[in-house]
């Protein structure tokens, strides 16, 4: 029987502040030091400025000022109403109060839960509130979530509300805001905030046309045809083909991007395929309508339900109607309106319609053919875990499966890797580079139809098998081609998956110093360079270090391996910053523009001292 005593001395009660800084994934998602766009630092931020975008939303100030400065301080000041002065204090460090549970002041509001700036209060090394109202201020500072003075008076202020905050470094260590991060969410607010202007350091952040500009910056001119495009009080969507495959979309609510999506974006795509169904009296599929559609989406909801505090997917069932009636109407009719787009749009439904009749067939052949090969993929050394895709991980746990080349790298991470949650995919050789070719090839290649199979992507990505998808390469020049190789065949024909955040780079040390003591492992010549000075200053003798070059993965020993897939692996996430740049860069490296390439090598070549 347990020593310990239960009883009521056991039992405490949390303020609002200590059980945000006690959990404080329940309310940011992830903590992290800012070199994730989903790290903590820019949830603080956005939550931030999601308030001062509402007062703008509710018809109260067009103008957002943001400034960061090198220690991580930020400063968010808006021009709206102001916080009322008798509850500056409250509304800032009290879980549960806020206005958003009025309707009408908060009409169409992300947060409604009264937490978002109790959350950046309380994981913050410092925190000041301040507004302004009717030639009145009240200013509030806290650090660590405790209140340290309260000051108020007059003012010659103009009506709002100033934050400022420093994240916690305790919290997250060695954070820095990273400026292309910040860049485009501003961006992101500027788009679906048509008039209103953000300005950070100086810059501008502003859109006349919505949507459509932002439908504008990721196509780059790739769209076949005008964008279709309905705007009103609460629900504004543009779209348009281009000859990618796979669609993609951006969707938001009440102003927040929403990764996953939810049922906002269910009913956006049903009302596509229902609105060209009744335009052309056809009962079209799906994917036939869908593939190569870019779009965007930014619904309105009064009373919305994500699936967490971070926002990233919509649960509400009832909108779904009014969004699909909507979507169908608006596109049945822009069709009829504009015969030019239409016949455009339709060819483009019928070259889709008849890449899948062909596709059957040769699916058909592939499926066959695999049978007779074997029953389970021959290159997969499959992991025990899989959780539904309808649900989130058990226990928070991820699976993932690492894609290397030949039998002696994958030797290493099968013989280290937990089975449970890490599986290995071993390439026989170098991949094909697919860039230009039809998507039939996926079938006609043994190997390309094995990983898409290992994936279970061959009908639909949603069908995803893993977590996360690792590219796990030799870090030498027949490496970053395979790399490459790998990162076209996912970008050419299934970019969701990564603009989904799925797939990663395994970074592995390149070096090895070590003494008779020490042993570090170094992922650059910095590093290396660094150990070997801090080694030989504990040695006598220059000849007690060791240094090891890894020429690949199967060089490291499995011992040494299970260290670099272990809980602190490190992970690149291959991110698509612009949707417009990857056909640009995809034709750049691996088109047939050889002497282009090589010309630019040369211009960039830069020689290693000896």
């Amino acid at each position: 029987m347990s020593a310990h005593q239960y009883d009521e001395s056991k039992i405490r009660t949390l303020s609002s502040l200590e059980h945000i800084r006690k959990r404080p994934g329940m309310y940011i998602g992830r903590l992290g030091n800012g070199s994730h766009p989903d790290d903590g630092i820019y949830i603080l931020l956005k939550e931030i400025i999601d308030n001062a975008v509402d007062e703008f939303i509710m018809g109260f100030g067009k103008r957002v000022d943001v400034a960061i400065d090198d220690e991580g301080r930020c400063r968010v000041r808006d021009y709206g109403r102001g916080i009322p002065l008798g509850k500056v204090v409250e509304c800032v460090s009290v879980i549960n109060t806020g206005a958003k549970y009025n309707t009408e002041v908060f009409q169409f509001s992300v947060g409604l839960n009264g937490v978002g700036t109790k959350a950046v209060n309380a994981l913050s090394a410092s925190f000041t509130v301040c507004a302004f109202r009717e030639g009145r201020f009240k200013k509030a500072l806290f650090e660590h979530g405790e209140l340290q003075r309260e000051e108020e008076g007059a003012t010659g202020e103009k009506d709002g509300t100033l934050i400022e905050f420093l994240p916690d470094a305790g919290l997250f260590p060695g954070f820095r805001f990273d400026p292309e991060y910040v860049d485009q969410r501003l961006w992101r607010y500027a788009y679906l905030n048509a008039g209103l202007s953000l300005y950070m350091n100086g810059e501008r952040y502003y859109s006349r046309n919505g949507l459509l500009d932002l439908l504008d910056r990721e196509l780059d001119g790739r769209g076949l045809y005008d964008p279709i495009h309905l705007s009103d009080k609460t629900l504004e969507f543009a779209f348009t083909h281009t000859d990618d495959y796979g669609d993609s979309y951006f969707s938001f609510v009440n102003g927040t991007y929403t990764s996953e999506g939810g049922t906002h974006l269910s009913a956006f795509r049903e009302g596509i395929l229902k609105g060209v169904n009744e335009f052309s009296g056809r009962k079209y599929t799906g994917k036939d309508v869908r593939d190569g559609i870019v779009g965007t989406l930014a619904v309105k909801v009064q009373e919305p339900v994500f699936e967490s505090q971070t926002k990233n997917k919509l649960g509400n069932t009832e909108i779904r109607a009014w969004i699909v009636n909507a979507v169908r109407e608006a596109v049945s009719t822009h069709l009829y309106k504009f015969p030019d787009a239409a016949e455009i749009l339709m060819d483009k439904v019928q070259r889709n319609e008849r890449v899948r009749r062909e596709l059957q067939s040769v699916r058909r052949e592939a499926k066959v053919k695999a049978k007779k090969v074997a029953l389970k993929i021959p290159q997969l050394k499959d992991c025990k875990y899989h959780p539904s895709r309808r649900k989130p991980s058990r226990e928070g746990r991820e699976n993932m499966v690492f894609i290397t080349e030949g039998q002696s790298a994958a030797g290493s991470i099968v013989s280290s890797r937990d089975p449970m949650t890490q599986a290995v995919f071993s390439l026989k050789g170098k991949p094909l580079n697919v860039l230009g070719h039809r998507l039939d090839l996926l079938y006609k290649n043994d190997e390309m139809y094995s990983l898409m199979r290992a994936l279970d992507i061959e009908e639909s990505i949603s069908n995803l098998r893993f977590d996360k998808v690792i590219l796990a390469t030799d870090a030498d020049v027949d490496g970053l081609h395979i790399r490459n190789l790998l990162l076209t065949f996912f970008l050419h024909y299934f970019e969701p998956l990564v603009k989904l955040g799925h797939v990663y780079i395994l970074e592995t040390p390149i070096y090895r110093v070590r003494n008779k003591k020490t042993t570090r492992y170094c992922y650059s010549d910095g590093e290396m360079a660094e150990a070997i000075r801090e080694l030989k200053g504990r040695s006598r003798s220059d000849r007690s270090v060791e240094v090891t070059r890894f020429k690949g993965l199967g060089e490291i020993s499995p011992p040494e391996f299970k260290q670099f897939i272990g809980p602190d692996m490190r992970l690149r996430q291959v991110r698509i910053d612009r949707l417009s740049e990857v056909s640009r860069v995809l034709r750049f490296y691996m088109g047939k523009n050889t002497p282009e390439r090589k010309q630019y090598i040369m211009d960039h070549l830069t020689l290693r001292p000896a």
